[in-house]
């Protein structure tokens, strides 16, 4: 492998944490910030700016951000199983600080969802070599 090809395989796996990571800490934000009733549409708007809720939005514009760069150098086919471990983490995150109820289909979906993102994780290659080589030239 080159040291190019490494260095794309490196900044692809930190970009893909970043995007998980992202993702699940904003939607968390989001949810410990919401007011439980919003009455109009003003109070939505207001909501914005309650720490927790433009913390949240903060990192889901981070998570766009780096999706789209992660997007931009990787296949399509491998970026959304690895990120969809998000949604594992978003389970269990919701289990453990938010003591929310999971059910037992609810965690055979998790478990079908990590067996996935294993299968492609130990697949092939993260990069599109063809964009590599057009580049090149």
């Amino acid at each position: 492998m080159s040291t190019d090809t490494s260095r794309l395989r490196a900044k692809t796996w930190i970009c893909a944490t970043v995007v998980v990571l992202s993702n699940v800490f904003g939607n968390y934000f989001l949810k410990r910030g919401m007011p439980a009733t919003l009455p109009t549409p003003l109070a939505y708007i207001a909501a914005l700016f309650q720490p927790l809720v433009a913390l949240g939005v903060l990192l889901l514009i981070t998570w766009m951000l780096s999706r789209m760069t992660l997007l931009s150098w990787a296949d399509l086919s491998y970026v959304l199983p690895v990120t969809s471990i998000g949604y594992v983490l978003v389970a269990l995150e919701g289990k453990v600080l938010l003591n929310e109820e999971i059910s037992l289909k609810r965690w055979a979906g998790i478990v079908l969802i990590m067996a996935g993102v294993a299968l492609v994780g130990a697949g092939t290659s993260v990069q599109t070599a063809r964009r590599s080589e057009e580049a090149a030239r």
